[in-house]
């Protein structure tokens, strides 16, 4: 089985969380308490088998996948496929060659310029792109090794769970059909 480990707490996680409204902030970084609960997790994870860490390439699923990275002594890839819906500012990414600066340990060379879509990503888009990730989950050989450093709406889409900030779930490649988000159960 497959982990799927939601973000730490970012800086638009803070706000949004007191307010309920979009402070526009683009890519944003984690807080302290964000720090503090990567931190939290990578003790979790120990003796859970995880053997190598996915990460989206938005700044707080990097920086937790860091933490935990170097906690437990995990290598890093970064893939977009595991971004977040693009919904919000938050899911406004940073280009490969501004990621690289601050992650200078990282490859980001796969990735387009813009990877994280740039428009408000339809459930239908997020449904196909959760599809192509377990069909892609399903060629890994060390899957079940891996861990998904992930956001709310991806991991929503692929298992209907919403969870909480450095939560994780087991995703198993025998579950039924992808969970349809609340909006297309009428």
């Amino acid at each position: 089985m497959t982990l799927l480990i939601r973000h730490a707490e970012s800086v638009w996680n803070e706000h949004f969380s007191a307010s309920r409204i979009d402070v526009g902030l683009p890519d944003p970084p984690l807080t302290g308490r964000g720090v503090e609960q990567a931190r939290a997790a990578a003790e979790r994870l120990r003796g859970q088998g995880v053997r190598r860490l996915v990460t989206s390439p938005y700044r707080r699923t990097l920086h937790t996948a860091g933490i935990i990275a170097e906690a437990l002594g995990l290598p890093i890839t970064v893939d977009p496929i595991v971004r977040e819906r693009c919904a919000f500012s938050c899911d406004q990414g940073r280009s490969p060659s501004v990621l690289a600066v601050e992650f200078p340990t990282l490859d980001f060379s796969h990735l387009g310029e813009v990877w994280w879509g740039g428009v408000i990503e339809s459930w239908p888009s997020l449904k196909a792109r959760c599809a192509a990730f377990r069909a892609a989950l399903a060629a890994w050989p060390d899957r079940d090794g891996v861990a998904v450093v992930t956001h709310w709406g991806f991991i929503r889409g692929l298992t209907g769970a919403e969870l909480h900030n450095t939560d994780f779930i087991r995703l198993s490649l025998d579950e039924a059909l992808l969970a349809q988000p609340k909006e297309q159960q009428r």
